[in-house]
């Protein structure tokens, strides 16, 4: 007997498909240069709206999409990698799932970050970048072209080469409960709570993201 259980909200769901393919337009409107830097940057506040949003969501977001489901102790994630894991390791995400989830934020979250600070001396220069030295933007600059890009390549890459593996070696279904929410587990746990009221609060924390990119990207208007 197998139980059908929300796992993914709505939110957690269109926040992931939201970043990624925000994540693949930000790496081909950089690959693509000129004009095209006019889009790189308004899908960068479009990453940091999604990034606070999910910073909010992982406090008060639906069970499995709470930091605290997924933040493991080291010994936990020890006993995972032995093959002696917790049941509700396969609930959300494992211990391993969640180094991924919290180096892909975290890296994200760095990438904007410099994206802000960076200045290409031709068209583009971030919004922050008249708050700091030039030392701080040619630092920013630097990292955000070179480092923080192949940082983002190498752990998106990592994360679809572990989707394929749990798919094909360990028979999980991954991608389908990230469609429909559901998971079909042996064992009842409880369900992330997905109604009208927790998607008002997602809409309320999305605003708030939203409203901060917005007051970021008019930071670097002159003052009149």
């Amino acid at each position: 007997m197998t139980h059908t259980v929300r796992i993914w909200d709505l939110p957690t769901r269109l926040f992931h498909w939201a970043l990624a393919a925000s994540v693949i337009a930000l790496v081909v409107t950089a690959k693509i240069g000129g004009n095209a830097m006019v889009w790189h940057l308004r899908l960068g506040y479009v990453v940091l709206a999604l990034l606070v949003f999910r910073l909010v969501w992982g406090l008060v977001g639906g069970r499995w999409s709470r930091f605290g489901a997924f933040l493991y102790s080291p010994a936990r994630l020890v006993r995972y990698l032995r093959g002696a894991g917790h049941p509700d390791d396969a609930v959300g995400h494992s211990p391993l799932g969640a180094l991924s989830v919290f180096a892909l934020l975290a890296v994200l979250a760095a990438q904007v970050g410099t994206g802000l600070l960076s200045d290409d001396e031709i068209a583009f220069s971030g919004p922050l970048t008249r708050f700091v030295s030039n030392a701080v933007v040619g630092q920013a600059t630097g990292y955000h072209k070179e480092i923080g890009q192949y940082l983002v390549l190498g752990l998106v890459a990592l994360h679809l080469l572990a989707i394929v593996f749990y798919i094909a070696v360990r028979k999980h279904r991954l991608v389908r409960p990230m469609l429909h929410g559901d998971k079909e587990l042996p064992q009842p746990v409880a369900p992330s709570r997905d109604d009208l009221l927790s998607r008002v609060a997602a809409v309320l924390a999305l605003a708030l993201g939203a409203g901060l990119a917005w007051w970021v990207s008019t930071l670097g208007a002159p003052a009149f």
